[in-house]
């Protein structure tokens, strides 16, 4: 199969041909040693001019305007975007103006990475720029980029906004739209916020299988693969709370991961097959002290990354100041639906599950059903961040049973924005409890459940050995970067997110 290629691409293939014909490497290997970049030159520039004479700086050609003997031109970094001079005399103080005429005016593109030494000025209107003594080509682009224009006012023109484009090709996106970089470093900061908290809480950062024997720790369908080696199915993980169980098990106090779980569900604005959880765990806590930390963690958070703890999220304004309300889910229900389900039976709750015409499946147990409900007619209510505590046991099949109150698990969602952002447990260390809450899964499996869980015996067998009591939670990275940047769709959160396949593009290439 034959690549199509437009005019703008063989025209820049011609140009790597008469390159190489002058003897410039297109794709040099040696080093370039960049002593400054976009940013830092116009931050500090007016303040210290005295060390901006010596610089070397590299970078994108985003523009060009020829003044015939000199021009004006644009290169962004990973800083941002600079204004460079290019005289002729300078970079061709010889007879030689090949470099300029040819190279420069001719053979180079916009997308091309050039590296460029200089000294910084101001021109006439005020714009702090790189006057080019030397200029080297250091790759030569051969897709021409998507032109976004800007006005004096700084108005945008002909941005690229197509979502199937600027997801599939993300690495186009990010060099013509800066803003979706802020995004990334913002999610960043973010991680690093927590990684700092939970640090200096004296937690132990751990790494967990990716791939198991057993989906355990959730209720999810999971991605099935096969070990050659060993002849056996296994399964990328939908949750890491079980191993990171065994590591409180075998006498470690406080342990965290930053985990890439898969689950082999639906995709939508919230939902993305792998995605990243973080997932931690208190030897000698409970919920209660999980709801104090978490609260105060997020409020950490919005601190470190705005210096204020109220968000603008759409429309919308969310503070993250502590403390967050708190709601029962059974109080949540009968507020939001007018009906009280506590004590209800399975026949009951579908009867009113019809009433209030939500869908049901005879797969469906007691606290599926629950759950439809909540999700169907409370969760998108809450907006401020809001605790949802104390479950129907039957929807909790790792968490400790509530102490007071019959038929509940001390367990807790945390709703922002109308979505689960977190979910935690008083976790569950009785081995034999444990192993009945599993064996009612495994009806639930035979009842065409396929999101009950497996039983894990090696981790019952672990819990035989005592497990302390232990707090533990986990906290969706991608929903929560989505509230702290203001996008609603996770595809924006995501480096590459799942697409389908290009029809053709994997062959094409491979012909190529």
């Amino acid at each position: 199969m034959s690549i199509h290629l437009s005019e703008q691409e063989l025209l820049r293939r011609q140009k790597l041909a008469d390159l190489t014909a002058l003897g410039i490497n297109a794709y040099p290997a040696e080093e370039f040693k960049v002593n400054a970049n976009a940013a830092d030159i116009k931050e500090n520039y007016e303040r210290d001019k005295l060390n901006y004479k010596d610089l070397t700086i590299a970078g994108r050609l985003m523009s060009v305007r020829d003044m015939g003997k000199a021009c004006f031109a644009v290169i962004q970094d990973a800083t941002g975007r600079l204004q460079i001079y290019i005289r002729k005399d300078d970079i061709c103080p010889g007879d030689d103006k090949t470099l300029y005429d040819v190279v420069w005016k001719k053979l180079m593109d916009i997308g091309d990475i050039i590296g460029l030494e200089g000294y910084v000025f101001t021109t006439k209107t005020g714009e702090i720029s790189l006057h080019v003594t030397s200029l080297k080509l250091l790759s030569k682009s051969l897709k021409p980029l998507p032109i976004v224009k800007t006005d004096d006012s700084g108005n945008s023109f002909d941005e690229v906004t197509d979502p199937e484009f600027r997801f599939r090709q993300r690495y186009v996106d990010l060099i013509i739209n800066p803003q979706v970089r802020d995004t990334f470093k913002k999610r960043t900061q973010l991680v690093n916020s927590i990684r700092q908290s939970l640090n200096n809480a004296g937690m132990l950062e751990v790494e967990t299988p990716i791939l198991q024997s057993i989906p355990g720790g959730a209720t999810a369908r999971p991605f099935i693969t096969h070990h050659n080696a060993l002849n056996i199915p296994l399964y990328l993980r939908i949750a890491n709370e079980l191993y990171l169980k065994r590591l409180i098990v075998g006498g470690f106090e406080g342990v965290y991961e930053f985990a890439k779980d898969f689950r082999n569900e639906g995709m939508d604005r919230t939902h993305n097959p792998e995605f990243t959880i973080l997932e931690f765990y208190v030897a000698y806590k409970d919920y209660n002290w999980m709801m104090d930390f978490s609260e105060r963690l997020l409020e950490k958070v919005a601190m470190d990354l705005y210096g204020i703890t109220e968000l603008t999220v759409g429309d919308k304004k969310i503070d993250f100041k502590a403390p967050f309300k708190r709601v029962t889910m059974y109080d949540a229900i009968k507020e939001h639906t007018g009906i009280d389900i506590s004590g209800m039976d399975e026949e009951a709750l579908r009867g009113v599950c019809n009433k209030l015409n939500i869908h049901m499946e005879a797969s469906m147990g007691k606290g599926k059903l629950i759950d439809e409900i909540f999700s169907e007619k409370c969760e998108g209510q809450y907006i401020q961040p809001t605790f949802i505590t104390d479950y129907p046991l039957e929807m909790s099949p790792l968490t400790k049973k509530h102490r007071t109150t019959a038929g509940l698990v001390e367990r807790f969602e945390l709703m922002v924005n109308g979505k689960e952002i977190a979910n935690a447990y008083s976790e569950l260390n009785d081995p034999l409890d444990q192993r009945e809450r599993f064996e009612e899964q495994l009806k639930l499996q035979e009842r065409g459940d396929d999101e009950a869980m497996f039983i894990d015996h090696d981790f019952l067998r672990a819990l035989e050995y005592g497990m302390p009591p232990t707090a533990g939670i986990g906290i969706g990275i991608d929903r929560l970067t989505m509230l702290f940047t203001n996008n609603v769709n996770i595809q924006e959160v995501l480096f590459f997110p799942q697409m389908r396949p290009e029809v053709g593009a994997n062959e094409a290439e491979a012909e190529a």
